[in-house]
């Protein structure tokens, strides 16, 4: 972490890997870890030249706050507009509260200690008419699917909670002051309200509703006019400020292969401690989406 080449080879201080196998058949897991460990043997690859070895874990046990500086945030504009979005929201000083074995109250001036958190998120796509029934088993099993994944018990060296992901990032990206807080505004990480009840269409209005735009992007087509021409709209301003909504279970829109599709992202696994950890818990998620409906 002190060379100062570590930024540029790896960005921020996690590897998020989004993944889910098209159907639930055959080799699928297989192909799944297959693929895992085909990624990360090139970051170990890219870890060795600069000395250093590649740890699957919700959160770095070894992470000092003065690694945390805007000089190793990832080199992507989304990640500094969101920096600079939530400052301009009041978010001058990040403050944190964690209790667990040990206390820990931080402050910190940017959005970096959201990337102590390592995510292992898998998805699992729906059809329109299931979704509903699929959401809200999600929702179900989100306690005991992480009481056994858990994997982020330690941060800056305080014993917190079992997964100290879930209050570091939902502290991390509250875009509330206190005030806002006591007048019941909704954080932007949140388990959500209420089970669904007629489609996703409800969660997306939700948010609009609830949240500002926190980033925004040049929108070159016009949904409707694509539909009536009876094309697929991609929706790319919804699909931009649902990725700045952070439910724990996050519906989400796409188009994949000119197809569009719903598919449910579980945002609660953190990554590791090994792949076949991480793949037989995606393996129990899968299974509970499956067998439970």
């Amino acid at each position: 972490l002190n060379d100062p080449s570590f930024a540029t080879e790896f960005g921020r201080f996690n590897l998020e890997v989004n993944t889910a196998p098209r159907r639930l058949e055959g080799d699928c897991l297989s192909q799944t870890e297959a693929e895992l460990r085909t990624k990360l043997a090139r970051v170990s690859a890219a870890a060795h030249g600069l000395n250093g070895e590649v740890v699957l874990t919700g959160i770095l046990p070894t992470l000092r706050k003065s690694d945390l500086t805007l000089d190793n945030i990832s080199p992507k504009q989304r990640y500094h507009a969101l920096n600079e979005a939530m400052t301009e929201l009041g978010r001058e000083d990040f403050e944190f509260r964690l209790r667990g074995a040990d206390e820990l109250i931080v402050k910190h001036d940017s959005v970096m200690l959201e990337s102590c958190c390592t995510s292992f998120q898998v998805h699992y796509q729906a059809d329109p008419d299931t979704l509903v029934n699929l959401y809200n088993t999600a929702q179900a099993i989100t306690a005991p699917l992480l009481a056994c994944a858990v994997n982020s018990p330690l941060l800056f060296g305080r014993r917190l909670w079992m997964e100290t992901r879930i209050p570091l990032f939902q502290q991390g990206l509250d875009t509330r002051s206190a005030s806002a807080s006591m007048r019941e505004r909704a954080s932007r990480v949140s388990f959500g309200r209420q089970w669904m009840q007629r489609s996703a269409v409800e969660l997306f209005q939700e948010d609009i509703a609830r949240f500002r735009v926190l980033l925004g992007s040049k929108i070159d087509e016009e949904p409707m006019v694509v539909l009536r021409q009876g094309g697929i709209p991609k929706l790319r301003a919804l699909q931009i400020h649902n990725g700045t909504i952070y439910r724990w279970n996050r519906a989400c829109y796409g188009v994949t292969d000119g197809l569009p599709h719903l598919r449910i992202e579980n945002r609660v696994l953190p990554a590791g401690p090994t792949v076949l950890d991480e793949v037989a818990n995606g393996a129990f998620f899968w299974g509970l989406m499956r067998g439970l409906p």
